[in-house]
């Protein structure tokens, strides 16, 4: 595979096991290259090295989700790093369950299960009455775990989990995707000098390497046409290349979504910008990340299957995805004004400080989920509803939605 030395040289190496599978899935990968002419689109590898199916790294078995490298986890979501998050998101999802009048709960990418299992017991605790928990994942690896987190943290609710291998074609009740919208396949495109090249990748000798085509229907393309438009008009020096993504995966998806909620509310969270800022010159070299064993790198090409690939979301065109279905926009703001509307500084204020070993873990967690440095400024918190008259309290104040 030939992984980049100084990628590589940093990185733990992995065990035989999880070597042989990323060599599986190399020649599979490979052996697409050569049937396709000797190129493939990025987001083809992506798509890939992401979910080939036993193989790819949410389809495989890897550890994915944990807070320490040397657990084999390659990172930490908010479910894992406190349950005061999902204690907190349970107030705006009761909401928007009472507001709409529905009793049904559908997550997607459920990771370890602790959110399902922290949403049902807070659910409980807020008294709010609801019917069932469908749970979407592709990972049956991952099915497994969250089935045996939900049994052991939330015993009495576990019977009303279920997990669907199919989206129904109407569903009343709330939507949750927290971390979803970053793992979905991305295109690769480059602006040299004025013209539009696409990213792909190409099999050189023993290894993965990019290589970029010409786009020569570029103008008839609308995506690069807005993403062209607005790279001139928030910059003010020219480029003399540009590399970004487009999100095509993640906007069929959010149509997807919200055209199967007839009634209801869909919250995503996950971490991105509205347009003008994501095609800012801080991003001009694009947003594509790699995670493993905690360490965060930029070679998507690195043993392929056992490490996430990620790309910040363009939440401008997540908001217009999701009102051309035919959506209301119910709010768009970030994640430490959510999560302070929705009352977790009044959650962590009901632990006893004097308890330091729980106290001191949950106020340090809060602080990350919180911090313009941490989590805070850079998660976004994005919603549509459909049947909810008014806005919900956690946009009571903070709302971006102008900004889209």
């Amino acid at each position: 595979m030939n992984p980049k030395a100084h990628e590589s040289d940093s990185l733990p190496a992995p065990g035989p096991d999880a070597l042989a599978q990323s060599e599986a899935l190399t020649e599979r990968i490979r052996a697409e290259i050569a049937s396709a002419g000797g190129w493939l689109p990025f987001s083809r590898y992506m798509e890939l090295a992401l979910y080939a199916p036993g193989l790819g790294y949410y389809s495989g078995g890897a550890m994915k989700f944990g807070k320490r490298g040397d657990d084999g986890s390659d990172f930490v979501t908010a479910p894992e790093m406190s349950p005061l998050f999902s204690t907190t998101l349970a107030r705006p999802v009761a909401q928007a369950l009472r507001e709409s009048g529905t009793r049904d709960l559908m997550e997607f990418g459920a990771g370890t299960g602790k959110l399902a299992a922290g949403l049902l017991n807070a659910l409980k605790a807020l008294d709010v009455p609801f019917d069932s928990y469908a749970i979407v994942d592709l990972s049956g690896e991952l099915q497994e775990r969250q089935r045996a987190t939900i049994e052991a943290d939330a015993p009495e609710l576990a019977s009303k989990v279920k997990w669907l291998s199919a989206l129904p074609e109407h569903f009343e009740g709330v939507v949750i995707g927290n971390e979803v919208l970053d793992a979905m396949p991305v295109r690769l495109v480059v602006r040299k000098l004025g013209a539009w090249h696409e990213r792909g990748v190409s099999w050189i000798t023993d290894h993965f390497t990019f290589d970029d085509k010409p786009l020569l229907a570029a103008l008839d393309d609308p995506l690069l046409a807005e993403i062209d438009e607005t790279i001139d008009e928030v910059n003010d020096e020219p480029f003399i290349e540009y590399v970004s993504e487009t999100h095509e995966a993640a906007l069929a998806f959010t149509r997807t979504i919200c055209t199967m909620l007839t009634r209801g509310a869909a919250f995503f969270i996950d971490y991105g910008f509205p347009r003008r800022e994501f095609y800012h010159a801080q991003r001009a070299q694009g947003t594509l990340m790699c995670h493993y064993r905690h360490r965060a790198h930029g070679d998507p090409f690195l043993y392929p299957g056992l490490q996430d690939i990620t790309a910040h979301v363009e939440f401008s065109g997540i908001a217009e995805a999701g009102t051309e279905a035919g959506a209301d926009l119910l709010g768009f703001t970030s994640q430490a004004r959510f999560l302070m509307n929705a009352g977790i500084t009044d959650a962590l204020s009901d632990l006893d400080p004097s308890d330091v070993r729980r106290f001191l873990p949950a106020a340090n967690a809060v602080q990350k989920l919180l911090s313009e440095a941490e989590m805070g400024e850079l998660f976004k918190v994005i919603a549509f509803s459909r049947g909810i008259d008014d806005t919900l309290a956690a946009f009571s104040s903070g709302d971006r939605s102008h900004t889209l």
